[in-house]
C-alpha cells in the first residue's frame, strides 16, 4: 500500500508541472475523497483478512453502483431513468451474486464487505459532485490523487508500523499498482463531469466480467452455469445503460 501510494504521489506531484489547481469550490470534496479513500483502504485491508477475495469483492464492488445512485439522487439530484435503474439493478445483481454461488457467507463478512462498498459509494459520489465544481476533470483528479498519497501512508504506517521488506518484483507490481489506479479512477472522475454516477459506478464494475474471461482464457478456471448466468446479468445491465 505504501509503495503504491508513493508512485500515486511521484505522478501526481509530477503532473503539477503542467495542471492547474482545480477551482476553489472544488476543494472540500478534493479534501473529504481523500480522506474516504484513506478509509476505504484501511476497511479493504481488514474485509481481505476475514473472508476469501471472492466473496469480499463482488460484496463491496456489487453493493456500490446502487448506493451511488441513491447518493447521486440525495445530494446531486440526479434523476435515474427507468433503463438506466434497470441495467444498474442487474449489475449490481450480478456482480453480488458471483459471491453467493454454493457458499454461505459467514455472519461478520457482509457487514465489513458492505462497509467497503458504503465507502466506495461514497467516495464516487464525493468526486462525482467535486469535479462539476472543479472546471477541469484532471486538475481535480490530480488534486485528490495527491493528497490522498499523502494522506495514507502516514495514517497506515501508524496503525500497522513498519511495512515488510520487498522483492524487486513485488516492488516493481506495487509501483505499476498506483500508476494503473490513477489511470483507471481518473478516467472514472473524467466521466462523471458530464454523466450520470450511477451509470459511470454500474460501468466501472462490469470489469469483473473481463476479470472472469481472463480467468477462463489464461488460468483455465472453469466457468459454472451459474457464473456464466451472473457475467450475462451484468452484460444485460450495460448494455441497457448504453441504450
Amino acid at each position: 500500500m505504501t509503495l503504491m501510494m508513493l508512485a500515486v504521489a511521484v505522478v501526481s506531484g509530477a503532473a503539477l508541472l503542467v495542471l492547474p489547481w482545480p477551482n476553489a469550490a472544488s476543494w472540500p470534496y478534493v479534501v473529504a475523497s481523500a480522506l474516504i479513500h484513506a478509509a476505504y483502504n484501511l476497511s479493504l485491508v481488514r474485509t481481505y483478512r476475514i473472508g476469501d477475495l471472492g466473496q469480499t469483492y463482488p460484496i463491496s464492488r456489487g453493493s456500490s453502483p446502487v448506493l451511488v445512485s441513491i447518493g447521486a439522487m440525495v445530494f446531486a439530484h440526479e434523476a435515474v431513468t427507468l433503463m438506466s435503474a434497470l441495467g444498474i439493478a442487474l449489475v449490481s445483481g450480478g456482480i453480488v451474486s458471483l459471491a453467493l454461488q454454493g457458499r454461505t457467507v459467514r455472519a461478520e463478512v457482509l457487514p465489513a464487505a458492505l462497509t467497503t462498498g458504503v465507502l466506495i459509494g461514497a467516495y464516487t459520489v464525493v468526486d462525482g459532485i467535486g469535479v462539476r465544481l472543479s472546471g477541469d476533470s484532471l486538475a481535480y483528479a490530480n488534486a485528490m490523487f495527491l493528497l490522498w498519497s499523502l494522506t495514507m501512508p502516514p495514517l497506515f504506517l501508524g496503525l500497522r508500523g513498519r511495512p515488510p521488506a520487498y522483492t524487486p518484483v513485488q516492488t516493481a507490481m506495487a509501483l505499476a499498482g498506483g500508476v494503473v489506479s490513477i489511470l483507471a479512477y481518473g478516467i472514472v472522475i473524467w466521466a462523471m463531469q458530464s454523466g450520470a454516477m450511477g451509470v459511470v459506478s454500474a460501468l466501472r464494475e462490469t470489469s469483473v466480467v473481463y476479470a472472469a474471461l481472463i480467468g477462463r482464457i489464461f488460468l483455465k478456471e472453469v466457468l459454472t452455469a451459474q457464473r456464466v448466468a451472473s457475467c450475462l446479468a451484468i452484460a444485460a445491465g450495460a448494455a441497457c445503460l448504453a441504450l
